[in-house]
């Protein structure tokens, strides 16, 4: 599929995605949301991509929201379909086998910090800006923001950041536990990708079972948690990839892992 909106380079088993719409600030509307579903699910069935890297182009934004443009003038029903097509957005990046890093080089605001959110971890830029506008415009986070901040870090601080609307900047997203680490505006890409190059050379298979046991085990019980973690790792133990990475580690050897 080609993307207006979108672009894709993938390089040494990782896709970096940036979302192309720098002059309105890289702002999610319908036609991007479903061009980020179509991408990003067909970058989880490709077999030779072990990780993705999202940005934004430019060096403003990420994502500076949704288009509110589009928004203001849609029906009730209308902002729930939207809502809904975006939700199922963020849950397909918590479904992907493949880790994915957002790498915030400007503002991620209300539907870019929900995108981030989504994502397995963050990588900021010293430039970023992260915040949840939407009461200012008399409504509230539509893409799951509510609930992905709140379970990362708590309901105070969500309460806070959600209820004032307030824009905190890549340090303190950084001590909130929003952000894994900061870094200058020209680290930023090379560091993700570095981390992601890292991921990609361990077995894909035990990274996939792992992001979906951290993923679903937020939403048990620790005992039904333990029990899932259990029953993953042992299903791990009729891989080629378990057998060739304990033979490796043993031999001394680097391990090549096939994906099965």
């Amino acid at each position: 599929m080609e993307f207006k909106n979108l672009l894709i380079e993938t390089s040494d088993s990782i896709a970096t995605l940036t979302i192309n719409r720098p002059q309105v600030l890289n702002a999610l509307n319908s036609d991007v949301v479903r061009e980020l579903e179509c991408a990003l699910y067909e970058l989880d069935l490709d077999a030779a991509v072990k990780a993705v890297v999202i940005t934004g182009a430019g060096d403003k934004a990420f994502v500076a929201g949704a288009d509110i443009k589009e928004m203001s003038e849609i029906s009730s029903f209308e902002a729930h379909d939207f809502a809904r097509r975006g939700q199922r957005l963020m849950l397909l990046i918590n479904k992907m086998r493949i880790p994915v890093i957002a790498a915030v080089n400007g503002y991620a605001l209300g539907g870019g910090l929900e995108l981030a959110l989504a994502c397995d971890f963050i990588y900021a830029s010293e430039k970023a800006k992260f915040g949840f506008p939407e009461v200012g415009l008399g409504v509230i986070p539509g893409f799951g923001g509510t609930q992905n901040l709140a379970r990362l870090i708590g309901p105070n601080r969500a309460n806070e950041l959600v209820f004032s609307g307030r824009i905190i900047n890549a340090v303190r997203a950084r001590e909130w536990g929003i952000v894994n680490e900061v870094f200058t505006p020209e680290e930023l890409l090379p560091k993700a990708r570095a981390t992601a190059q890292e991921i990609a050379a361990k077995g894909s298979l035990g990274v996939a079972y792992a992001k979906d046991a951290i993923v679903n085990g937020m939403n048990m019980t620790k005992e039904d948690g333990f029990r899932y973690e259990a029953s993953l790792f042992g299903v791990l133990f009729a891989t080629h990839d378990q057998r060739e990475g304990m033979a490796a580690f043993l031999e001394k050897r680097t391990a090549e892992f096939k994906g099965k």
